[in-house]
């Protein structure tokens, strides 16, 4: 895996600082987020080959469930793949910090 198929970058928002890992498959992407400790937190599966992405809850979570089924959903769609993401943070996001997270999620995608 050459290092452009991992990428590990910080996102500072409201006074937290977020670190989200991102690793590229032939077939599509593993993203982490964390705040704090590095650990698994919810996680889900999406699938973007169809009309209409397609999700499946592989570790429910407490709270910010729509912001991740949202980024992975948005994700799969965008590359036509699967999408598995990860979040583990301290408390709620919050819109604004969703917002900045999203953006900077898919520039790096994207690139």
């Amino acid at each position: 895996m050459s290092s452009s198929d991992h990428r590990v970058i910080s996102v500072e928002t409201e006074n937290r600082k977020f670190d989200v890992t991102i690793v590229k498959y032939d077939n599509g992407f593993f993203i982490s987020i964390t705040e704090g400790a590095r650990k698994f937190g919810a996680t889900i599966i999406s699938i973007g080959t169809g009309p209409a992405p397609s999700s499946s809850i592989i570790i429910p979570a407490k709270a910010d469930s729509l912001f991740l089924k949202l980024i992975s959903q948005k994700v799969a769609s965008e590359i036509r793949g699967l999408c598995i993401a990860s979040l583990s943070t301290q408390k709620e996001l919050g819109a604004n910090a969703g917002k900045v997270l999203i953006a900077k999620i898919m520039e790096a995608v994207r690139e």
